[in-house]
């Protein structure tokens, strides 16, 4: 399940720390498990435990208190809405409903093509830019009203093709 070029990967992370301190490199290695197969498994959290000598609960409880880390497969978009106070001032709760009526789905899901998953986040530091979101993990979108997040879906649904 996890590749001799993962495992090296995960090497390459662990040589940053001194030896005593290689499960430092835990948030590294599930970053690495999530850009290969697109999430978190248990079995994946038992491999990275193994491979750093610590107890599989603690690697797990890392993955699950990080919400950049998915623990179980997501659309090949994750939209990300923050639902913090500042943006639920500013219309993010209206902006997830949105986005929630044009895909189709609630939040949590994923539409049946696997193109989009619906998620809520916490802050995400740009309160000035509310209602803000997160794609992918990577790209903020700011000032995310009605007609930007039409703009958004279409423009990722035209990469694809749909």
């Amino acid at each position: 399940m996890i590749s001799d070029a993962t495992k090296a990967r995960f090497a390459r992370e662990v040589a940053k720390y001194p030896a005593e301190q290689k499960q430092s490199a835990v948030m590294a290695c599930l970053s690495i498990v999530q850009q290969e197969q697109g999430y978190v498994s248990e079995a994946s959290e038992a491999v990275i435990a193994e491979y750093l000598g610590m107890p599989q609960i603690a690697v797990h409880e890392v993955t699950t208190f990080y919400n950049m880390y998915n623990q179980q497969p997501v659309g090949k978009y994750k939209l990300a809405v923050c639902t913090n106070l500042p943006c639920l001032l500013r219309d993010g709760g209206k902006a997830l409903e949105h986005l929630e009526h044009k895909l189709g789905i609630s939040m949590g899901e994923t539409t049946k093509d696997g193109l989009f998953t619906l998620q809520q986040c916490e802050c995400l530091g740009a309160c000035a830019d509310a209602p803000v979101m997160l794609v992918n993990d990577r790209n903020m979108c700011s000032f995310m009203g009605d007609d930007k997040l039409d703009q958004l879906v279409d423009n990722l649904r035209a990469v694809e093709g749909k």
